[in-house]
């Protein structure tokens, strides 16, 4: 179905964060029993360690008896976690398991604990209904740590609502323009794409045959293919997984020989990792790797292409920053969406939709509308 085309039609800013959804808490490495690290997720400080055995654990940052911050005490014995500032012992589950001086401990002596998974070099944290918390709802992020692909990654503090962040990746047309010495191309604005969702995830793809390869592509080819010349295939598939996960399948191959069609052999492939986990309303943590399946044992490549992603994100990080900076200066103005918006639309209905199932949201509009020029498919 064609989406007819307007430039007239608003929605809602910003969204808050459902609260029933896995979020990254950290990485895995992060997360260790030599201390305490402490990280906001959704409005809600946190105190993460792991305990002897190596099992991650998420406690309220916030001791039951004057709220001292537990990130700032010690972990002891096999996995407990004491208050720094009266000395209040916790096990992984919460309770109290000592007061200071006194033997009986008063039975409503707890704090939350939060289910965690380990999954894909990351520890997720669920910060709703804990009966709910399915581990089969972690996101695909599989490239992360399966052998046919390499590569690193980093994180970002991002001071701007996650939701922009999601906009973002959403509609990579903005490289022509943000990222114009590195990715960009002019050919991102010409291609067509096409939309597709589900109840739980949307995929916007975007084919450019027979351009020249920008500089950051470029010289990928010729890590793999010394000496490449010539005009490449480009392809962006992104992949948005609720809540707030981004892959996005990017690459080029030598024009003509046959990716579009599935054979990739003569190109280059790399997934772009990101999980985007809201701190506050106008902050988020933003983990990403970028992910190769060519050249797996060259760290010299691993370490390149993390560093060139890391330039590329910190100009994505300014315009971020500046855009919450406006919102905040301009808080009566709704936003206004191009066909280009088409798949950033959907993730919001999701988004929308989840809310209003936690009874966060008075009521959801009817659904994406006013974008045109790309290809919809439910």
């Amino acid at each position: 179905m064609t989406v007819s085309a307007t430039r007239t039609t608003t929605t809602a800013k910003l969204l808050s964060h459902p609260l029933n959804a896995w979020y990254v808490a950290g990485w895995d490495h992060e997360i260790t029993a030599k201390g305490i690290v402490s990280r906001t997720v959704a409005d809600r400080p946190l105190a993460l360690y792991r305990t002897e055995d190596g099992r991650a654990v998420a406690l309220a940052d916030a001791c039951w008896h004057r709220l001292a911050p537990l990130s700032q005490g010690k972990l002891v014995g096999r996995d407990e976690i004491q208050c720094p500032y009266h000395g209040l012992r916790y096990n992984s589950a919460g309770r109290c398991t000592s007061m200071p001086a006194q033997e009986t401990l008063n039975p409503s002596a707890t704090v939350p604990s939060f289910p965690v998974v380990e999954r894909y070099r990351y520890v997720w944290v669920w910060l709703g209904d804990p009966t709910l918390a399915d581990p089969a709802l972690v996101p695909d992020m599989h490239q992360l740590d399966s052998p046919e692909w390499a590569g690193d990654g980093e994180t970002i503090h991002a001071p701007c609502n996650y939701q922009l962040v999601l906009d973002n990746l959403m509609d990579l047309t903005h490289e022509e323009f943000v990222h114009s010495s590195s990715i960009g191309q002019e050919e991102l604005s010409e291609a067509e794409f096409e939309v597709t969702h589900d109840e739980h995830s949307v995929t916007v793809s975007r084919w450019m045959r027979d351009i020249e390869a920008p500089p950051f592509w470029r010289k990928n080819m010729r890590d793999r293919f010394p000496g490449f010349e010539g005009r490449v295939d480009r392809w962006q598939i992104i992949h948005y997984y609720f809540p707030s996960t981004i892959c996005i399948d990017v690459g080029v191959a030598e024009a003509g020989t046959g990716a579009p069609e599935g054979d990739r052999s003569r190109g280059v492939n790399g997934y772009v990792m990101n999980t985007i986990t809201p701190e506050t309303e106008r902050s988020c943590h933003y983990f990403w790797a970028f992910m190769r399946n060519y050249r797996l044992d060259s760290q010299l490549i691993t370490t390149q292409l993390r560093n060139g992603v890391h330039g590329v994100f910190g100009e994505d990080e300014e315009m971020l920053q500046a855009q919450q900076r406006a919102i905040d200066a301009n808080p009566d103005y709704e936003f206004y969406n191009l066909n280009i918006d088409m798949g950033g639309m959907w993730v919001r209905r999701l988004l929308e939709r989840a809310l209003e199932a936690e009874g966060r949201l008075a009521a959801a509009p009817a659904g994406p509308a006013g974008a045109g020029g790309g290809t919809e498919r439910g």
